[in-house]
């Protein structure tokens, strides 16, 4: 199974689930959001937001694939691109932070730590860019899976904390929850763990043998 992140473009973009392509909850403020929406066509907003973004601050998203299909999806940006990032009542997003808005994995590829590989992703691309954390609010009564009344714009709370997110403002529905980036760039990926548990069991001679054997045979 062969697994890549690639980041997002106007191309890319179209590899986004159909919803998410519509979706401007974030890159629109409430008023201009109702606007798209009764227009009918929001991924018109949706892409001018993204090459807005990309043309004025750089990489906006981080696409993963699995054996060549699109398999998850993160968004982020600075709070300034996000008009949607003050109505919170856990705002505001740190000065020294991006806020990473969205985070997906496809149903079929959940569980396989695709999460974590988009997260740390993110953190390599703002570590390069001098960014020193990752910021998100999360909902803590997403249910990703459940009636579309239990689905949410935000990732699950529960999502952040699990690849080392920490709360640092408490709400009983939209923590605010903080990532230091020297944290996460010190995680291996789960590919390089199980590889580096598998050769650890293994001694040189029997990493070699069959090696050997193809070339005698």
């Amino acid at each position: 199974m062969s697994r890549r992140l690639v980041s997002l473009t106007l191309d890319t973009l179209e590899e986004l689930p159909r919803s998410c392509r519509r979706c401007v909850f974030w890159e629109l403020d409430p008023v201009a959001a109702d606007r798209a929406r009764a227009s009918g066509d929001p991924e018109l907003d949706k892409e001018a937001w993204v090459s807005q973004t990309l043309l004025e601050w750089g990489s906006c998203g981080k696409l993963a694939y699995v054996d060549g299909m699109p398999a998850g999806f993160v968004m982020y940006a600075p709070p300034a691109y996000l008009p949607r990032s003050m109505a919170f009542p856990t705002s505001p997003v740190s000065a020294d932070a991006v806020l990473l808005t969205t985070a997906h994995v496809v149903s079929p590829f959940a569980g396989g730590g695709l999460g974590r590989m988009l997260v740390q992703g993110v953190a390599r691309d703002l570590t390069k860019r001098g960014i020193k954390a990752i910021e998100a609010f999360g909902d803590a009564a997403a249910d990703p899976d459940g009636p579309p009344e239990r689905r949410s714009c935000l990732a699950p709370a529960d999502f952040f904390l699990s690849v080392g997110f920490k709360t640092v403002r408490q709400h009983p529905r939209f923590p605010r929850l903080r990532l230091e980036l020297r944290t996460a760039l010190s995680w291996k990926s789960d590919v390089e763990y199980a590889l580096e548990k598998l050769l650890g069991s293994m001694s040189p001679e029997s990493l070699l043998r069959p090696a050997t054997r193809a070339m005698t045979n």
